[in-house]
């Protein structure tokens, strides 16, 4: 019964990963055009639907083992932020870095990067797949999202979970940010992570911390996270689609 699920698991992959690059890649393009969003909206709920019928609640992505890992994991979106502030913080290996969650919180919490170290880590090998057409192997270690939801106690009106980030995506300074509901925020899987195959997780591959959602595709694992923010909706927080790639068309839900 495993055999199978992984089976349909990989073949849903392999369909959702090939049609997210072919529709997605003149996006900026094609976004303006009322047919194409209608076509991103049947095509999110078909994904959702799917993701939904295969997999239950708590399912796990494919773990790999170290002899699978990828040669190079590239970069996804943004390599490398064209921001001071982010510039000043790598300059001093992020010992000043404090990230911030809140929102509606009974706690809101500060924490520098040795604090998210110090809480029990998890690490796990899976594959990253982006609608660019590629996909790599990684080893991840971070701490469970889920650990630091429980420190600062959720409103029970929380939804969604928002993920701002240092990396500007323009000339306007528009910085990129993203978000998941609860679902996946509580999911074993889903990390704050902090290394990458065993050390320090690269400036390229989203330092100091990055968010892995191993059921979504590339563009839903936010980089550069500065500040985490806990939410009741999502349409009031810049323009109003749950993420900086939503807003120009893509799907929000990008599962697989």
């Amino acid at each position: 019964m495993t055999s199978q699920k992984n089976s349909r698991r990989r073949f849903l992959q392999r369909v959702l990963v090939s049609g997210g690059a072919l529709l997605l890649s003149g996006c900026d393009q094609l976004s303006r055009s009322e047919w194409f969003a209608k076509l991103l909206g049947s095509a999110e709920r078909l994904s959702f639907a799917a993701q939904r019928l295969l997999l239950t609640r708590k399912a796990m992505a494919q773990e790999f083992t170290e002899a699978d890992l990828s040669p190079d994991f590239r970069s996804n979106g943004t390599s490398n932020p064209d921001n001071p502030e982010y510039q000043a913080l790598a300059a001093g290996r992020f010992a000043d870095y404090r990230l911030q969650v809140g929102g509606l919180v009974a706690r809101p919490r500060t924490y520098s990067l040795d604090d998210l170290k110090a809480l029990p880590s998890r690490t796990q090998i899976t594959r990253h797949d982006c609608v660019e057409g590629w996909s790599a192997i990684g080893k991840w270690k971070g701490v469970q999202l889920s650990r630091v939801l429980e420190q600062v106690e959720p409103h029970a009106s929380v939804r969604y979970v928002v993920f701002h980030c240092a990396d500007p995506m323009d000339v306007s300074g528009e910085r990129y940010y993203e978000s998941i509901d609860l679902e996946d925020a509580w999911h074993a899987q889903t990390l704050l992570a902090y290394e990458l195959n065993d050390v320090p997780l690269p400036i390229k591959n989203g330092a100091p911390v990055r968010v892995r959602v191993e059921r979504q595709l590339g563009y839903k694992m936010a980089k550069y996270i500065m500040r985490i923010e806990l939410v009741d909706r999502l349409d009031h927080i810049a323009g109003g689609e749950g993420g900086y790639w939503e807003d120009r068309g893509y799907e929000w839900y990008a599962g697989i």
